[in-house]
């Protein structure tokens, strides 16, 4: 028996879709490695919280500490996401600016850490400021006219709208016999499924501006 069966089972879905996809990016060698670990460290993260709401949450002891390796393990999906973006928007010796960026999470989360506000939920909130870093590195690839830039912005606004329903009314999503986060998850898979078919999509060189006569 599950401890909480709907948020685990849809956990699960999740983690088995993104697995799968991480995998299918596995054969596909024109998409940087940086993508397939993104979706790897997804997948596992979201296998985790299979386990997590299934088994773990039946124990007081090991609840928070499981939470805070899943929490771990989204940081480092997100971080892989990052510098995924920075290679195919900058280039890829742009390492500088992806470590100034990456910082900036980092940064907000040692303050909050500094003022007694530590925490799983600080942590994520933090990591939101890196998903804006890489929607406005895609908004300067959209203005150069990138081929890739408009499906990520889909993808990754589908993903902050999933996000988002974990904010619903349980109420509201009770009316489908579902809780908030088991939503959310369910929601996540089109997040996860658009930006698969954004970062495998076949690359076209953005034609050059001609010359002024």
């Amino acid at each position: 028996m599950l401890a909480e069966p709907a948020p685990a089972l849809s956990d699960l879905a999740l983690g088995l879709v993104v697995v799968l996809l991480a995998m299918r990016l596995g054969h596909a060698p024109e998409v940087h490695r940086y993508w397939r670990t993104s979706f790897w460290w997804a997948g596992i993260a979201a296998l985790a919280g299979f386990v997590h709401h299934g088994f773990v949450k039946f124990s007081d002891r090991w609840d928070e500490p499981s939470w805070a390796v899943i929490s771990a393990m989204v940081v480092i999906a997100v971080s892989y996401l990052l510098a995924g973006t920075v290679a195919e928007v900058l280039g890829p010796r742009h390492h500088r600016t992806f470590w100034l960026l990456r910082s900036i999470g980092i940064v907000a989360y040692a303050c909050l850490a500094a003022t007694g506000h530590a925490g799983v939920t600080a942590l994520l909130a933090c990591e939101s400021l890196t998903m804006v870093s890489i929607l406005i590195l895609w908004g300067v690839a959209a203005r150069r006219r990138d081929p890739m830039a408009v499906p990520m912005i889909i993808a990754l606004a589908a993903s902050g709208a999933a996000a988002g329903t974990k904010a619903l009314d349980p109420d509201v999503t009770g009316r489908v016999a579902l809780d908030p986060t088991s939503v959310y998850h369910l929601a996540q898979i089109a997040g996860m499924v658009l930006l698969y078919y954004a970062v495998s999509a076949p690359r076209r060189a953005v034609p050059e501006p001609s010359p002024a006569t």
